[in-house]
């Protein structure tokens, strides 16, 4: 006789190898970080950086879809947000390979002498806009406390010559940001347009920044099809984390 399944817990996000509990995080489990804990490139990676970890969720998906051998820093401004990523990590099958940080950025940068070949960051989107609920979600919402010029210094004094610095962030917000980094000596590598179905535009978009200029690749990802099911990109991306793929 099988036994019955557990019950998917409310408080979070069950993933296939992994859960994230996020009810003391201001921003919830999504498809943007899922999207980008899926797409950044992890190619003869030994050290990843989280900047704003939040649940974990990053570091969690960049932990199964590397080595053993694979080390992963998150560092997480809020306390309590840094507390539940803690746990979401302790708690996985790479409690080992992960540490967490409750820091600032841009303070813990300059402290740092290793150099990491991965570094992502779900970032504040906004500039100041309508009063959050709480000061927690202001925080993880808007650019007041990180703004995208001082993540992409903070990202250039812990990367690699030859390193990936990738975000994701809204398609409005795409051309600032690159424009920015741009400026500060970036070299763009990857871009994905992310699409809710064909018939609409981008609404997010994948970036991948370097310090040293190559070949630059850009394309187009939609996720559902005419029949709003999940379309074939988008399970391909995806499939080794959500559990009804």
């Amino acid at each position: 006789m099988s036994q019955p399944k557990s019950p998917l817990r409310r408080d979070g996000f069950t993933f296939k190898q992994f859960f994230v509990a996020h009810d003391r995080c201001a921003m919830k489990v999504g498809t943007d970080g899922i999207l980008l804990g899926a797409w950044a490139p992890v190619a003869r990676v030994k050290r990843i950086l989280d900047i704003g970890t939040g649940s974990g969720l990053l570091a969690l998906m960049l932990a199964q879809r590397t080595a053993d051998d694979v080390c992963i820093d998150a560092v997480e401004l809020d306390p309590q947000a840094a507390q539940q990523a803690m746990e979401n990590c302790q708690a996985s099958p790479w409690r080992q390979r992960i540490t967490l940080h409750t820091a600032d950025i841009q303070s813990w940068a300059q402290q740092q002498t290793q150099r990491y070949e991965l570094i992502v960051s779900n970032p504040p989107y906004y500039p100041q806009g309508v009063e959050c609920a709480t000061p927690e979600r202001q925080q993880a919402r808007y650019t007041t406390t990180l703004d995208h010029s001082a993540l992409l210094h903070a990202a250039a004094q812990c990367i690699t010559e030859e390193g990936f610095f990738c975000v994701v962030l809204p398609e409005s917000e795409g051309a600032a940001f690159t424009q920015k980094a741009l400026d500060m000596g970036w070299h763009q590598r990857l871009r994905t347009d992310i699409a809710e179905t064909d018939s609409r535009l981008p609404h997010r978009v994948l970036l991948a920044f370097s310090p040293r200029a190559g070949e630059r690749f850009s394309d187009r990802l939609t996720i559902r099809g005419p029949d709003q099911r999940y379309s074939d990109a988008y399970c391909g991306l995806t499939q080794a984390f959500y559990l009804f793929m």
